[in-house]
């Protein structure tokens, strides 16, 4: 049976090897409460949040571990503040590159550079790059610290999904490993298995949206180099590699080159050593050495599912949807998938949410996804544009922006990943004007320096009371939770009054799981923070 279940990349790490379970043995399918499926970084994240709530969780991959190639690679701020709250942030960014400042060129002229991250006062960087691998690997070892210390996590490697049923209640699965075919049962499946989702094609669910014809070459290369940590966007490049060209610094003395092909090509041919060697060395110059470490070539595509939640089967990551790279939205937005979804489904599992909080997934994560592939398709059509007066349009900007500012807004070399603001949430409650609009109901709560460090960590992962120079009660609880409650001044703290108080002297937030903003007042009420909370749950 060994050859039935074949590792589908080479591993760069080795993290649950396969070993036999007790279910496999099993005279009847034995029933879990969660299962998810697919161990990349979406599936890792989901996994790893549920089971520090304490829900039992089995992850089951087909493969053992992290595979080779850098894939995604930019891991945004918002990112990196969640995988921090799981306990990997850390890790990632020692590892990491960190960048916020970005240059644009048009053949061989700088146009402009931008900084996203200009200001002070946050714990995080704007991006850092880090190799896939690398990623899943974090998330992997604070999964396995998680389980040390009593999250009921279990992973089981070169288990890979054959069938997918789902039953009134509950899901069945077939399951192929190396000594042979099992079934389990599950009260809620969260797929998390890529693109090409097998489970979405077992229960026969669409894929809708656009594939765009071009095609672009990844080319990551081991070298010593002096390029500045920055993100460097070239339009119609003067070394000709390419109709456009893109190059990121990753840890390692690794190198991100992406060059935009065209769309009628010899893909075997494009990817021959020789081929890439040429259009590298006329980026880089005849003088600079370097090593091909991975290379890959991949079309643009923007689509995703109708509905993320099937009854107990639930959508996360690259199979609910999927957009181009520019931008860096594919493993950001999965990673706020996550994020979304398992608080919820802790709450519905545990009794004290109903269901219908699960449609609030759906909802806002639908909303996400639109607004990704809306980012992703400007950048695409703008990038690759596919009429003579397109591309007239698209040059014209790129000369103005030159010596312009007002035409920079105009060029788009792919808008990079923000977190998304749930702005018409059902779950949002009351919202005062007088307070940012930053931090309005169903945005993120943005970081800010507190004693003690930052207010995100202080936050955490549960539904917190957060007052600014207001008084609330030392506890408070209604509808079976207690809510954590945190009282900070913003007394010379800029940051944390600028953020958080606007106009206001005083404030106070009801602050979601996720860390996104659910309600907000000047003054502390009972009972308008008991409606609030229950809006947040589902119940109302």
């Amino acid at each position: 049976m060994e050859n039935l279940v074949a590792e589908r990349y080479p591993l760069a790490f080795r993290l649950y090897p396969y070993a036999k379970s007790p279910d496999q043995d099993a005279d009847t399918p034995i029933r879990h409460k969660v299962i998810v499926v697919g161990a990349g970084p979406i599936g890792l994240a989901t996994a790893l949040d549920l089971g520090r709530r304490g829900i039992p969780v089995l992850l089951l991959d087909d493969t053992e571990g992290a595979g080779l190639g850098s894939r995604a690679i930019c891991f945004a701020k918002r990112t990196l503040e969640i995988c921090d709250r799981l306990g990997a942030g850390e890790a990632m960014v020692e590892k990491g590159v960190q960048w916020n400042v970005g240059k644009v060129f048009h053949d061989d002229r700088l146009l402009y550079e931008f900084n996203l991250l200009p200001e002070g006062g946050h714990g995080f960087p704007a991006f850092i790059n880090l190799q896939q691998p690398w990623f899943e690997r974090f998330l992997h070892d604070a999964l396995v610290k998680a389980q040390a210390a009593g999250a009921p996590i279990e992973v089981r490697g070169r288990n890979r999904v054959d069938a997918v049923c789902r039953r009134d209640g509950h899901v069945e699965l077939e399951v192929m490993t190396p000594d042979g075919p099992y079934n389990l049962e599950a009260d809620w499946l969260v797929a998390c298995d890529g693109a090409r989702s097998p489970i979405r094609g077992m229960l026969g669910l669409g894929f809708d949206g656009r594939v765009f014809e071009d095609n672009f070459l990844i080319a990551d290369v081991k070298m010593k180099a002096d390029f500045p940590t920055e993100r460097w966007f070239w339009f119609e490049p003067h070394f000709k590699s390419g109709d456009s060209a893109l190059l990121h610094k990753q840890p390692d003395d690794i190198w991100r080159i992406d060059f935009q092909l065209g769309w009628n090509i010899d893909r075997a041919k494009e990817l021959e050593p020789d081929n890439i060697r040429a259009r590298v060395s006329a980026m880089l110059g005849p003088d600079v050495e370097y090593e091909l470490d991975w290379c890959s070539i991949y079309t643009f595509q923007c689509r995703r599912m109708e509905k993320f939640r099937h009854g107990p089967v639930i959508f996360a990551g690259d199979s609910a949807h999927q957009v181009s790279p520019f931008g860096a939205r594919g493993a950001n937005s999965g990673v706020q998938d996550a994020d979304n979804l398992a608080w919820k489904l802790a709450l519905v599992v545990q009794g004290v949410a109903p269901d219908s909080l699960l449609d609030s997934y759906d909802l806002e994560r639908v909303y996400g996804a639109d607004e990704n592939i809306a980012n992703s398709t400007r950048a695409t059509d703008f990038i690759t544009p596919k009429s003579p007066m397109s591309k007239l349009f698209r040059n014209s900007v790129l000369s103005l922006a030159e010596k312009l500012p007002f035409a920079r807004a105009l060029v788009n070399s792919g808008r990079l990943s923000l977190p998304c603001t749930y702005d018409g949430s059902s779950l949002n409650g009351p919202d005062d004007k007088d307070l940012p609009v930053l931090a309005r109901p169903g945005s993120p709560c943005p970081d800010a320096p507190v004693d003690g460090g930052w207010l995100l960590k202080r936050l955490g992962g549960e539904f917190t009371l957060l007052a600014i120079d207001a008084e609330i009660p030392e506890t408070f609880s209604a509808h079976g939770i207690a809510l954590k409650t945190l009282s900070l001044s913003a007394d010379e703290n800029r940051p944390l009054a600028e953020r958080y108080l606007g106009k206001a002297a005083t404030a106070v937030y009801l602050i979601r799981p996720d860390q996104h903003v659910a309600a907000r007042w000047q003054a502390f009420d009972a009972a308008a923070t008991a409606d609030a909370l229950a809006r947040a749950l589902a119940k109302e």
